[in-house]
């Protein structure tokens, strides 16, 4: 009897967790896995209208990238969302607009881009925000000059939104 109440239990909960984790990779990855370099793919959603007011909706630049401003720990830089990228991932010059300077012994983490394979130093962002939305102690990397045209906010801040979602051409994004 108890074995029979143990699968019943990993049967509801699998039912349960595993279709939200289906969901959630279709959504991040466009159903194929994505390059560490690549903009946000499209997926089909049904409504891309925010239904808080801490939302943001983005617009495709002319390159087709999703472009946006945030402030990172109280400064402002610029980002392409990519839903490829592991973490967000910042070009040497705007680390040290931040006061982050790594030691050349502090870039441990090997990262593929689309120059090849370089070493980024790991970091934490205490906080970054976009308009309303504010996500704290946020995993980033520092990439070494030469290896970022842009910075680019990764899965590290875009996994801890309740949501977002592209759609109608636009990106969403809500806390």
């Amino acid at each position: 009897m108890r074995s029979v109440l143990m699968i019943a239990a990993v049967a509801l909960i699998a039912a349960v967790l595993v279709p939200r984790y289906f969901t959630q990779l279709n959504a991040s990855h466009g159903g194929r896995p994505a390059s560490a370099v690549m903009a946000a793919r499209p997926v089909a959603a049904p409504d891309p209208t925010p239904t808080d007011s801490r939302s943001v909706i983005v617009s495709r630049d002319d390159r087709g990238h999703f472009q946006l401003n945030a402030r990172v720990d109280g400064r402002r830089l610029s980002f392409m969302v990519d839903t490829g990228a592991s973490v967000i991932a910042l070009t040497a010059d705007d680390a040290a607009t931040l006061g982050i300077h790594p030691a050349a012994r502090e870039f441990t983490a090997l990262v593929s881009t689309a120059n090849g394979t370089v070493r980024a130093a790991p970091i934490e962002l205490d906080r970054v925000e976009i308009e309303d939305i504010t996500v704290r102690n946020v995993a980033a990397m520092v990439l070494p000059d030469g290896a970022l045209r842009d910075n680019l906010l990764g899965m590290s801040f875009l996994s801890r939104l309740h949501r977002w979602q592209f759609a109608d051409g636009k990106l969403v994004l809500e806390q």
